[in-house]
């Protein structure tokens, strides 16, 4: 299903918008569907067109599905024909812990978003793909943005902007009111969607590789292709000759089968994972989902995060696009360590061990026997986000 702009550059700025939203990912789009929804005239701007893949794991655990159930996007995936997931085979040197799941589902990021997005424009946002966006001007009442297309540019003006634009975001990188923290030592993630044999890989279970120098996890998507998707060292990138030979590297190790041509396929890579915008907000601006912070996730926490950050920040924004106060800087970035703060950190603690062989392979050992050692992290993690 193509997307295509409900509106052109030139009624884009000949409108006054409440709320101006670059990047149709979850969050984005999330958050411009609750906008619309609320009343508010929003626009929602991307680069891409879509549908259009994206370095993700694909997985959407139980918080992301409680989140959509909230809004009343519970049927989503199931209209999707997403894949119920509900095994997880961790594998480090030969060895294995399989696991059992609380049921979650499985979605190519192309479909996912664009019905995310489609549901926004249902809702009355608008939506321009296929454009870019940067900063203009700032003055007390409004933010502007310059949006451009090929050769034609325009500027429109918003009272209140919404940073959803990724890892690689730099549409607030500019303001000297906020500064980028990327952790000592952060991972590069990588991904590639691939045709490869049914047999090898089944539908339904997360596998994951891991090695000191990072993981790989593979799943079946809803049309049978197979995501893969990692977290690696740069370095171990380096000395591999490439992102599809190290993640290669990675599977050999952990004892999975090997997956035909992933040196050849058309790797996607992304900046230093492990980030997080300080403060999240700004000037009539929030940053929201990955443009705000992020930590290496292991089974679908990344969606999760984006999608309560998009149907959190909704009300804010449209209280700040109403009656715009300095104090709603300080109120999102409350709000944004409530939110996530105790689950990136458990992420963050588990990449962590991931990087000692002889403790993870301890684990590995231990859940092989034990499973249920895993349940209180994974309750944890899969516990719904509770918006105020």
């Amino acid at each position: 299903m193509t997307l295509r702009a409900t509106l052109d550059l030139v009624q884009a700025g000949e409108e006054v918008w409440d709320v101006a939203v670059v990047g149709a990912g979850p969050a984005g789009a999330m958050a411009a569907r609750e906008l619309a929804r609320l009343g508010a005239r929003v626009l929602l701007v991307d680069k891409a067109s879509f549908p259009r893949q994206k370095v993700c794991g694909c997985c959407l655990n139980r918080c992301s599905l409680s989140t959509l159930r909230s809004v009343g996007l519970g049927d989503l995936t199931e209209r999707l024909g997403a894949v119920t997931v509900d095994r997880f085979d961790l594998a480090v040197g030969g060895r294995h812990a399989r696991l059992r799941l609380p049921a979650r589902t499985c979605v190519s990021r192309e479909a996912f978003d664009a019905a995310l997005v489609a549901a926004a424009i249902e809702s009355g946002a608008a939506f321009l793909p296929e454009t870019r966006a940067r900063l203009g001007r700032s003055d007390e009442d409004s933010r502007q943005l310059v949006l451009s297309q090929k050769a034609q540019t325009c500027t429109i003006s918003a009272s209140v902007l919404l940073a959803a634009d990724g890892l690689a975001g730099q549409l607030l990188g500019k303001d000297s009111s906020i500064s980028v923290r990327i952790r000592p030592g952060s991972r590069i993630g990588a991904g590639v969607v691939t045709r490869a044999d049914d047999g090898v890989y089944d539908p339904g279970t997360i596998h994951m590789a891991c090695d000191r120098d990072g993981y790989v996890g593979l799943v079946r998507l809803e049309d049978g292709r197979l995501d893969i998707a990692s977290a690696m060292d740069p370095a171990l990138v380096k000395r591999s000759g490439g992102l599809g030979p190290a993640a290669e590297l990675i599977i050999a190790e952990a004892g999975f089968p090997p997956v035909p041509n992933l040196t050849e396929a058309a790797w996607r890579g992304t900046p230093l994972l492990t980030r997080r915008a300080i403060p999240p907000a700004c000037h009539r601006a929030f940053a929201i989902g990955d443009a705000a912070g992020y930590a290496e996730p292991f089974t679908g926490e990344g969606i999760a995060w984006a999608l309560a950050a998009g149907a959190s920040v909704a009300p804010l924004a449209q209280r700040a696009a109403s009656r715009w106060q300095p104090s709603l800087i300080d109120e999102w970035s409350r709000e944004y360590r409530r939110l996530f703060r105790r689950k990136q950190w458990i992420c963050l603690a588990i990449a962590k061990a991931l990087r000692h062989k002889t403790l993870t392979r301890a684990a590995v050992a231990a859940l092989s026997r034990a499973p249920a050692l895993a349940s209180p992290i994974v309750r944890l993690l899969d516990r719904p986000v509770r918006r105020q």
